[in-house]
């Protein structure tokens, strides 16, 4: 074991000197030590609770014989960091958990980790050092906030965002904005819909990283403590296999989220993280996959925020299992792929149940025929582009309008709020990709102002850098090269009057 080396040999008797220091006994000395990567803190709704997680992970790791060793890595909330300087540093502490983790796994002997994250970064930062690491492994996310209400209306976090656009464009009050504010948000959990969070959580149950029920347990049912408990114990079980993350981590894992996240519909941001991901794990994994896998992989479910359905909704018709189900009965699966539940994922499938075909859909009736993302190439972007096409109204599919050029996210936002973007047209931010931004910031501002202010069906966006899963509407991120390389949006005038034009080619009514 890796703790040998600090627990057994003359040698290491000041290694076992501090470790009494920690308050370790003999008795627990020379037991497997299985390090759990906690993401606790107090500024982030989806990560407030994780100590109560740790400590039934910590549970389960001693009833099954295991010593455990807790500490802290960063986080921030994309949702108070949107639209301002601090979304700059957003993306950027992906790589620091990732970094931290490696770093405190490698200077302690860890025989097996057990990972807690669960919002945006947090999530593929941890998978990035689980895959670096490739010591045995198994993730417990923190869980999903549950929907808030609103006049008799389920509502979340997006349409605080787009009622923001409501009161600028006199379609809601400040009084009904202030009410809406108060109940979007009820509980502690990564943000209510398929965003950003939620879709990572779900697709760490989908690569086989998480036990049945990661992606989609509500945080405050006391099923979440108890599958936390579950991964305690289960990863003495794992370590007894020794079954590695880049067991796991193959290419046909990657193939299953990708699927998984065709038919969620989930967040653009997957094309950043899961690629990511992939290549810590020595596996190539490009935007022509999730293309390829898009045009055979219809879109079953529709949830928050292009939908009216939440994750709680998505839990009730049998999670995350319940859809690998769907895509074993269309042979889309592959069932061969590991899991640290130490069966296939074709046996977690073959055994899971779709308790609610409202929420997920079957095969044969998808939401929409096609993936729920879909990547653009054209003049504008010849390396390509991702759009949320799942969440495109069908008059969108095809626009045509001037140009409106902006060098930055608070130009553009001023410029929505002052009633400058009119009927038609095609809003371009530009300089906001990994080099530009700096940092690639996530962009819900304007897209969710644009969506409020009733322009959501006859205004697009695009831009080189990217946007959160909350987002909606004809919204085309990543646009590559991005502009501060060079890229076609460089070139055009801050001014366009003739027309840009785009195509959403993998739909079906285009």
């Amino acid at each position: 074991m890796r703790s040998d080396n600090f627990s057994k040999g003359v040698a290491r008797a000041p290694h076992r000197s501090l470790l009494k220091a920690l308050g370790f006994v003999n008795e627990e000395i020379g037991k497997p030590v299985i390090g759990i990567a906690n993401s606790f803190n107090e500024i982030i709704p989806g990560h407030m609770h994780l100590r109560n997680l740790v400590q039934a992970v910590k549970d389960g790791i001693r009833e099954a014989g295991g010593i455990p060793m807790e500490f802290n890595t960063i986080g921030i909330c994309d949702g108070t960091a949107m639209n301002h300087i601090g979304m700059k540093y957003s993306l950027v502490t992906r790589q620091i958990v990732a970094d931290s983790i490696e770093a405190t796994a490698m200077a302690t002997p860890f025989d097996g980790l057990v990972f807690i994250p669960n919002c945006d970064k947090i999530v593929p930062g941890m998978l990035m050092a689980a895959a670096r690491l490739n010591l045995p492994s198994i993730f417990v996310s923190g869980g999903a906030m549950l929907a808030g209400t609103h006049k008799g209306k389920r509502v979340g976090l997006s349409d605080v965002f787009e009622a923001v656009g409501k009161v600028e464009a006199g379609l809601m009050s400040e009084a009904e904005l202030a009410e809406l504010e108060e109940t979007a948000c009820p509980t502690c959990g990564s943000c209510s819909g398929m965003y950003t969070a939620n879709t990572m959580n779900c697709l760490t149950e989908a690569l086989g990283m998480a036990l049945p029920g990661n992606g989609t347990i509500p945080a405050v049912y006391s099923e979440r403590l108890r599958l936390a408990k579950r991964a305690g114990l289960q990863i003495m079980d794992v370590l007894k296999a020794d079954l590695r993350p880049r067991d796991i981590l193959t290419r046909e894992a990657f193939e299953n989220a990708v699927a998984v996240d065709m038919v969620l519909g989930g967040s653009s941001n997957t094309a950043l993280h899961l690629p990511a991901v992939a290549y810590e794990a020595d596996v190539p994994l490009t935007l022509a996959d999730f293309d390829t896998i898009a045009q055979t992989t219809p879109q079953l479910a529709k949830l928050s925020p292009s939908g009216s359905y939440f994750i709680e909704d998505l839990y009730a018709a049998g999670g995350i299992s319940a859809v690998l189900h769907r895509l074993q009965e269309a042979k889309k699966l592959h069932e061969a792929a590991k899991t640290v539940a130490l069966v296939t994922q074709g046996e977690l499938a073959q055994v899971a149940k779709v308790l609610d075909e409202d929420v997920i859909h079957p095969w044969h009736e998808p939401v929409y025929p096609t993936g729920g993302i879909a990547v653009l190439t054209g003049n504008l972007a010849p390396d390509g582009s991702v759009v949320k096409a799942g969440a495109v109204d069908s008059e969108m599919l095809v626009h045509s309008g001037p140009a409106r050029v902006f060098n930055s996210e608070e130009d553009a936002c001023a410029a929505i709020t002052g009633n400058q973007i009119k009927k038609g047209d095609v809003v371009v931010i530009r300089y906001a990709g990994p080099k530009g931004g700096p940092g690639m910031p996530e962009m819900l501002t304007p897209t969710s102002t644009i969506t409020g202010m009733g322009l959501g069906k006859e205004v697009a966006l695009i831009t080189d850098g990217r946007f959160s899963g909350a987002t909606r509407g004809a919204s085309i991120g990543h646009i590559s090269p991005e502009a501060a390389a060079g890229g076609r949006l460089h070139w055009l005038k801050k001014v366009t009057l003739s027309k840009l034009t785009f195509q959403i080619v993998n739909w079906p009514y285009s």
